[in-house]
C-alpha cells in the first residue's frame, strides 16, 4: 500500500458535532498524520461548505473534498461560484463532489421537485465549470437555464474539479466521461474492478483515459478490540441503506442478494430489529472494516489493490459521547 498511503482519505464528518476549537485541532492533526484528503458530507447536520472552509482555512496542504452535495438543493451557477471561492481560499486543494439526492431530502426537506435524471448531473458539472472558469454564461438546457451570468470575482488560477458519486452503471459511465474522479460508498473490494470498467467506458466516450481520475470510496472502519458491538452499529446502518430501492438494487449486484431480502421481508413486516439481524457475517466483512489496527491497515490495503485511487476512512463507532468520539479518534490515529 506504499503507493496509496500519501492518497488516504478520512470523512471527518462524524467529528462535526465537536466544539469548533476541537473540530480545528481534529483537522490539523488529519494533516500532520499525512493523510490526503479530508471528507465532508451534508445532509441535516452542518452544512459540507462551511466545514470545508473551516478545514481548509486551519490546514495547509491537506485537500478538501464534498462528498456529496446534492446538485437539486443549491443551483449549478451557486457551485461555481462556491467551488471558484473555496479554490481562491485552498488553491489546487479543493474538490466539489456532486451527486442525485433522494426524495425525502429533496422534495420532503427542501419542498423541491424531485427528478433523479443524470442529465442534470451532465447539466450541472457543464454550468458549474463555465461559471468557475469566469466566462460568461448563457445556457439553454432541460434543468438549467442561465443567461449572461459572469463571475465578477478573478476566477481560480486552477480549474475546478469535480467528482461525482456513483453507484450504478449509468452514473459511474457519466463520471468516467465527463467527471474528474468519483466517490463510490458501500462497496465491497471484489466489486471495484467492475465499476472501474463502467467508468473506463465512459472514459473512451470522451476520448480520453481514467489518468489522473480519482476513484475514491467510502469505507466504515472502526479499530477496536470489541468487534461484536461495532459490528452490530454497522448492521444497523447496513439495515438503513438496504431498505433504499437503489442501494438495495446494488448490493444484490455485489452478492447480497439473500441477504438484502431477508432484510427487506423483516423490514415490510415492521420487525426492524429482525431487519438488522438479517445481516449476514458476510455482509458486514464485505461492506465495513472492524477490528485491531493491523487487521484494519490491511484491509484497507486490499480495498487499495483492487483499483482505488484513494480509500477513504469513515471512522464510526457504537453508541454515543466520550467512547465513541474515543474510538473515532482511535481510527483516525491508526492511519495512514
Amino acid at each position: 500500500m506504499n503507493d496509496q498511503k500519501a492518497r488516504l482519505g478520512i470523512v471527518l464528518a462524524p467529528f462535526a458535532a465537536l466544539p469548533a476549537a476541537e473540530f480545528v485541532a481534529v483537522a490539523r492533526e488529519t494533516e500532520a498524520r499525512g493523510y490526503h484528503m479530508a471528507w465532508t458530507g451534508e445532509a441535516s447536520g452542518y452544512d459540507a461548505i462551511s466545514l470545508m472552509t473551516t478545514i481548509a482555512g486551519h490546514t495547509e496542504r491537506l485537500h478538501v473534498g464534498s462528498a456529496v452535495l446534492p446538485v437539486q438543493t443549491r443551483t449549478p451557477v451557486v457551485l461555481g461560484q462556491t467551488a471558484a471561492t473555496l479554490n481562491h481560499l485552498a488553491p489546487g486543494r479543493v474538490v466539489l463532489g456532486i451527486g442525485l439526492s433522494s426524495r425525502v431530502i429533496v422534495g420532503d426537506w427542501h419542498g423541491l421537485t424531485f427528478a433523479p435524471a443524470i442529465q442534470q448531473i451532465r447539466e450541472a458539472v457543464q454550468v458549474i465549470r463555465m461559471v468557475a472558469s469566469g466566462e460568461r454564461v448563457t445556457f439553454e438546457g432541460k434543468f438549467y437555464r442561465v443567461k449572461n451570468f459572469r463571475l465578477t470575482a478573478p476566477p481560480p488560477a486552477r480549474p475546478v474539479r469535480v467528482v461525482l458519486a456513483a453507484l450504478g452503471p449509468e452514473m459511474l459511465e457519466l463520471a468516467g466521461e465527463i467527471a474528474d474522479g468519483v466517490v463510490l460508498n458501500w462497496i465491497p473490494p471484489e466489486t471495484v474492478p467492475v465499476s472501474i470498467q463502467h467508468l473506463e467506458g465512459g472514459a473512451r466516450k470522451a476520448g480520453r483515459t481514467l489518468a489522473d481520475f480519482e476513484i475514491a470510496s467510502f469505507i466504515r472502519t472502526c479499530v477496536t478490540d470489541d468487534a461484536a458491538g461495532a459490528r452490530e452499529a454497522l448492521a444497523r446502518d447496513i439495515t438503513g441503506y438496504a431498505t433504499v430501492d437503489v442501494y438495495a438494487s446494488f448490493f444484490r449486484g455485489a452478492g447480497f442478494a439473500d441477504e438484502v431480502d431477508a432484510v427487506n421481508a423483516a423490514w415490510r413486516a415492521g420487525d426492524r430489529a429482525g431487519a438488522v439481524k438479517q445481516v449476514s457475517r458476510r455482509f458486514l466483512d464485505g461492506l465495513g472494516v472492524v477490528g485491531p489496527g493491523a487487521f484494519c491497515r490491511e484491509r484497507i490495503a486490499e480495498f487499495a489493490r483492487a483499483g482505488l485511487t484513494q480509500p477513504v476512512i469513515v471512522p464510526f463507532a457504537p453508541g454515543a459521547g466520550a467512547d465513541a468520539r474515543a474510538s473515532q479518534l482511535r481510527t483516525l490515529r491508526t492511519f495512514p
